[in-house]
């Protein structure tokens, strides 16, 4: 945490921290703290990222082209996860579908990260706009993300682009909330009205006291965005308002098989195994980081 020195207090300029302590071989301390949740988490999550840019090499087959002599295939040499209704290769399509969910999530989050982090920075130190801001995103926050996604989709029509609109729009609130919380308590410590006090501009403060301090929440919000952003875009490719088919997303690989549970399980139990573990990764990744980051969690244990 940054601190000032009384005697450049003064003059107006603040102490630089201490440097990062270091373990007995010289490794960085937050490198010392990785936990097991993390490693293990890190590895679905970097396992599925690896799938989505790798999809055109690791690809049997075409995962638009049609065959309809070969549809409904189970699981085999030739169709390692079987086909569907149209014949196209289901291992195929999952792995084109991962491109669909990491860049729609990662683009959700890089947004909305943005965004309410600047809204939660504002609100929070700045409190005569507080009252403005909070309540646009209470009015937000009133309705389900889902809900509030398929409606402006519905408005907007079904693309990619405009999924990763509405989902943006869905998950700021979210994000402004963890960080106005965060900045309401940092504004108040001792150094930070230190720097007030020797005339420290408001928007210096906030990059070199109030932002640092929220980097650790920020960090553990966006991996949990991230999930979310991957479910709720399945939801949304599922139902018709997300991914436009032929075009392969977990969606809607999903969707084509509602109608064929009985006589073909391999059409929604694949990309359903796909989903639950990128969504359990970063779960585990994100607890994980919360522990690392927030000291009061590794003090409670």
């Amino acid at each position: 945490m940054t601190s000032l020195d009384p005697n450049s207090a003064r003059q107006g300029e603040p102490m630089t921290s201490p440097p990062p302590e270091t373990g007995n071989r010289g490794a960085p301390a937050w490198l010392m703290r990785l936990n097991g949740r993390i490693l293990f988490g890190g590895a679905l999550v970097l396992l599925i990222i690896i799938i989505a840019v790798a999809a055109p090499l690791l690809a049997t087959h075409d995962p638009l082209r049609v065959r309809m002599s070969g549809r409904l295939l189970p699981p085999g040499a030739e169709h390692w996860l079987g086909t569907d209704n149209n014949g196209r290769d289901i291992y195929s399509r999952i792995l084109y579908g991962a491109r669909v969910s990491v860049l729609v999530g990662g683009a959700v989050v890089v947004l909305s990260t943005l965004i309410g982090a600047f809204i939660g920075l504002v609100s929070g130190y700045f409190r005569r706009l507080d009252g403005v801001f909070m309540r646009f995103m209470d009015a937000l926050m009133t309705f389900p993300s889902i809900l509030l996604a398929i409606a402006i989709v519905a408005a907007l029509g079904a693309s990619t682009q405009n999924v990763v609109i509405a989902l943006t729009i869905s998950f700021i609130p979210h994000t402004a909330r963890v960080v106005r919380g965060k900045v309401l308590s940092v504004r108040e410590e001792t150094y930070v009205e230190s720097a007030r006090a020797v005339g420290l501009g408001d928007w210096l403060i906030i990059r070199r006291y109030i932002l640092p301090n929220v980097m650790a929440p920020l960090m553990v919000q966006a991996t949990f965005i991230l999930a979310l952003a991957i479910i709720a875009e399945a939801g949304l490719s599922y139902v018709g308002a997300g991914t436009p088919p032929p075009q392969p997303s977990w969606g809607n690989i999903l969707a084509d098989g509602r109608s064929y549970l009985h006589n073909a399980w391999w059409m929604t139990t694949f990309p359903g195994l796909f989903i639950m573990v990128s969504v359990l990764g970063l779960n585990i990744m994100g607890d994980g980081l919360r522990d690392m980051l927030d000291p009061r969690m590794e003090a409670g244990k």
